[in-house]
């Protein structure tokens, strides 16, 4: 049997599936409210002045009375321990939907919650997974899961387990916990939620109703990507809002401004505690973001963008030049851009690594905010390679005597033409079928920008 002076009222926020899609701007959210009453035997005990099952029942009534009217509102109804006695034996299943969701319900609730008698047992964790199935498959629905109960878990079942199961489902569970007593549960519920201290049958109203505005007010917020001055001007770029506690992805979105220049806002769910990530380059994140239930939340991001291209001096003769993009002295390669292109870059210092032949390497290039990097690539020369037979061939940059690979051309191909940025080179070749290293044919040439040039190995 559960303590008799010991009581507890556990408020389960939930967040279905449906909710993980996008919501869409001037689309009708409905909000789904699932009540389930604790209609264990340990009810009939009297709290403070009334009957523990008299209270929640006039309290529960009340407030769907006041809602019932509220638009684009669904509820339903289910019991725990309504069912079977204790006795002989308690029923760990003793779960049942009694009001399904629907439209204009609230009547047909507000009747039933008076039907209902103490019977049996507390089997919470069993009621928590079998509702996951009351909601029925929505895209623009917010639901929410509140549970009235004065006692723990007398089953066996472990509510934190069930919490994971339905994550797994796709159904976020938010727990609010609301104690009645003297001792502090908070420690055993942490796993899966917040925990509140009520001593007064007058403070459970008060409460429910904190709950309910919580669950019927749409709460909103915008994201801004502030400038260097602090404006939120930079826009234009994916986010992704994740669970700070499963890191499960809740919601994708690409940043927009709305017709008056402000960042749009967006309905998110206030029971989630969120890890943001705005995919700039490199990317910029956030975490422990908290939303006031109800209210219209600011969400500030430091991101100050400019933009690098990339232009070639005259003709362009490589078909497909790429860029490698790093932040200053870090190897971590941030992206891969092309020639004749324009990215936007958090403003910085970045290294680049141009894929020419040979490649092209410039240290701290600089994104000014709301400026354009222009980087000029020399225009590159081509070089026609003709051998009398086939060899192993390699091109070497000369660099004052030094020489720097480049290139080794096909050993079976005859002939070659290769793209190449201006400077003097050497080739170094030997045929196939010579199997004296002295043969080896070592040659020098010039590439100049725009021009073609031949060499003949002989």
């Amino acid at each position: 049997m559960k303590n008799r002076f010991i009581k507890f009222f556990f408020v389960f926020a939930a967040l279905s599936s449906g909710l993980a899609a996008q919501v869409k701007p001037k689309q009708h959210l409905t909000t789904r409210v699932l009540f389930i009453f604790d209609a264990s035997f340990s009810m009939i005990d009297t709290w403070q002045n009334n009957k523990k099952i008299d209270v929640a029942k006039e309290m529960l009534t009340e407030i769907v009375d006041s809602i019932r009217n509220v638009p684009d509102l669904q509820m339903a109804l289910r019991t725990l321990g309504a069912d079977y006695s204790l006795y002989p034996e308690r029923n760990c299943k003793d779960t049942r939907l009694l009001v399904p969701f629907a439209p204009d319900n609230g009547m047909k609730i507000e009747y039933a919650i008076k039907t209902i008698q103490p019977m049996g047992t507390t089997p919470i964790a069993y009621t928590l997974g079998q509702c996951a199935d009351d909601f029925k498959p929505c895209d623009h629905c917010h639901d929410v899961i509140i549970l009235i109960t004065d006692g723990i878990e007398e089953c066996g079942g472990d509510p934190c387990e069930v919490a994971k199961s339905l994550h797994a489902k796709g159904i976020n569970l938010r727990p609010f916990i609301i104690g009645i007593g003297n001792e502090d549960f908070s420690d055993a519920y942490n796993c899966v939620g917040k925990f509140f201290d009520v001593r007064q049958e007058e403070n459970f109203k008060n409460v429910l109703k904190i709950v309910i505005s919580q669950a019927l007010n749409n709460t909103s917020a915008q994201v801004n990507l502030m400038d260097a001055q602090g404006k939120p001007m930079e826009t234009d770029v994916a986010m992704t809002f994740y669970d700070q506690a499963t890191g499960k992805r809740i919601y994708n979105f690409m940043h927009t401004l709305n017709d008056y220049g402000n960042p749009d806002t967006l309905y998110l769910d206030p029971n989630v505690t969120y890890h943001i990530v705005v995919h700039t380059i490199p990317e910029v994140e956030k975490n422990n973001v908290t939303l006031t239930p109800g209210k219209h939340n600011v969400i500030p991001l430091d991101a100050p963008q400019g933009y690098l291209h990339f232009v070639m001096d005259g003709e362009n003769d490589y078909r497909s030049l790429a860029v490698l993009i790093k932040k200053h002295d870090d190897d971590k390669t941030l992206n891969v851009q092309y020639v004749e292109s324009t990215e936007k870059y958090i403003t910085g210092k970045y290294d680049l690594e141009i894929l020419t032949l040979p490649r092209i390497y410039e240290k701290g290039v600089k994104v000014s905010e709301r400026a354009t990097t222009t980087v000029n690539i020399p225009e590159a020369g081509v070089v026609t390679i003709n051998k009398l037979s086939p060899g192993p061939t390699s091109i070497y940059l000369d660099e004052g005597g030094k020489m720097v690979w480049v290139y080794n051309l096909d050993n079976n191909a005859l002939k070659q033409m290769i793209t190449l940025q201006p400077g003097n080179y050497r080739i170094v070749y030997r045929p196939e079928n010579v199997k004296q290293t002295v043969f080896t044919i070592d040659n020098s040439f010039e590439v100049k920008s725009g021009l073609s040039t031949f060499v003949n190995l002989q």
